[in-house]
């Protein structure tokens, strides 16, 4: 079965993003574009968490729709919980900002995150994508120790700034930036700086998936 998925977008909640971006108008310019699954965006963010409880329904394991859409069909549209976050951190005498992608089976597992979050002190009401100063390897360990069945992809991998192989600010490889966690990293983003015939012909990216979002900060 083909399903058209774009699983990294923002809400009206993140920086630099347009107060349309909410679930109705984010289904609704998803159905006119044909896409079937999206992801929720910025979870992390409690204005947001609460829109997500009060607006979507589970109707299938990790799947959810609009309660009740105003415009008819929508509920054809598919969500799944995602968001993304900002690590800013010192490691092997390099400050390393890294974005990684998170996307989880329910909202009690996104609850328990968040929880997790707080705990370590992230300011999540700060933005819908929140900054943080755990390394991806702090960040994998608090994810999978709440959710085991979450998924983490490194986002927009190439970029200069804010990726994992990023030249300003990243790592030269999977491993060196998650450590014993690297066999569990499915998969990558492109992102705007490279396609997926590039990314192939990096050994460690032939048995993983490439992933192309927009990540989107308007419809």
């Amino acid at each position: 079965m083909k399903i058209v998925a774009d699983l990294h977008l923002h809400s009206k909640y993140s920086r630099a993003v347009s107060q349309q971006m909410d679930l109705p108008y984010m289904a609704e310019w998803a159905q006119k574009k044909g896409i079937d699954l999206l992801g929720t965006g910025d979870f992390t963010h409690p204005l947001w968490f609460r829109e997500l409880e009060a607006k979507l329904k589970e109707t299938a394991p990790g799947i959810y729709t609009l309660q009740s859409p105003a415009v008819p069909g929508l509920q054809a549209v598919k969500f799944v919980l995602s968001c993304e976050i900002s690590s800013i951190y010192s490691q092997g005498g390099r400050l390393r900002r890294i974005h990684n992608l998170i996307l989880a089976p329910g909202l009690e597992t996104v609850r328990k995150i968040n929880h997790e979050l707080a705990k370590k002190g992230a300011n999540l009401l700060s933005d819908g994508r929140p900054i943080v100063g755990l390394s991806s390897i702090q960040l994998a360990e608090l994810v999978w120790s709440v959710g085991p069945e979450c998924l983490i992809v490194p986002c927009h991998a190439w970029t200069p700034w804010f990726s994992l192989y990023g030249s300003k600010s990243g790592f030269d490889s999977i491993e060196e930036c998650f450590g014993s966690f690297i066999d569990k990293i499915y998969a990558i983003e492109t992102g705007l700086s490279s396609d997926p015939g590039m990314n192939w012909r990096i050994k460690e990216l032939e048995n993983r998936s490439i992933l192309s979002f927009f990540d989107a900060h308007s419809p």
